[in-house]
């Protein structure tokens, strides 16, 4: 019998097996989404057992991944979304940049009061796109949306802080 079938009949082998496979994946992906590595943990441990308890509706035909980013994507939002939006993103936020001058140091402040800013889904997209450089499929997979509704929050969180293209000379940001 295959893994998938195993663990849709709740054998906690192939569980155990799935979390080892897949579980560092979707700790990373919660951690894109929500800049907390404690929250990050809890939510990837939270979103495994959700996996469990709703083993029955998998399908084992299809990909374990994307099912397994869904759930914890859905946990990471309504994180995001019950904590302050003051929260700020991690220091190495800018790890490449030349060392900071006041300039560069202020342009940080206003993008991290800027994301910390929009809504919790085009935080998350800004992050995970604009931030992060993932593909626009790889987070409409873990979004449970299209390509296109992934554009368009991009084009959403981009104007939303379209105030900061006039500083930022041309970043990731800023370009079309």
């Amino acid at each position: 019998m295959e893994l998938f079938e195993r663990f849709v009949r709740g054998d906690s082998e192939a569980f155990e097996t799935l979390f080892r496979d897949q579980g560092e994946r979707v700790y990373g992906w919660v951690l894109r989404i929500v800049r907390d590595r404690n929250a990050a943990e809890d939510i990837t441990v939270e979103a495994f057992w959700r996996m469990y308890s709703a083993r029955a509706r998998f399908d084992p035909s299809r990909d374990f991944a994307p099912w397994a980013r869904r759930i914890a994507t859905n946990l990471a939002l309504t994180h995001l979304r019950s904590r302050p939006r003051e929260v700020p993103l991690p220091d190495d936020f800018a790890d490449d940049d030349p060392p900071d001058s006041a300039a560069q140091a202020e342009l940080r402040d206003k993008v991290r009061a800027s994301l910390a800013r929009l809504p919790a889904p085009l935080r998350a997209v800004a992050l995970l796109a604009l931030v992060e450089d993932r593909p626009y499929r790889e987070i409409a997979e873990g979004l449970g949306v299209t390509e296109n509704a992934v554009k368009l929050r991009v084009f959403r969180a981009r104007f939303s802080c379209s105030w900061l293209c006039t500083t930022c000379s041309g970043s990731t940001w800023c370009a079309s």
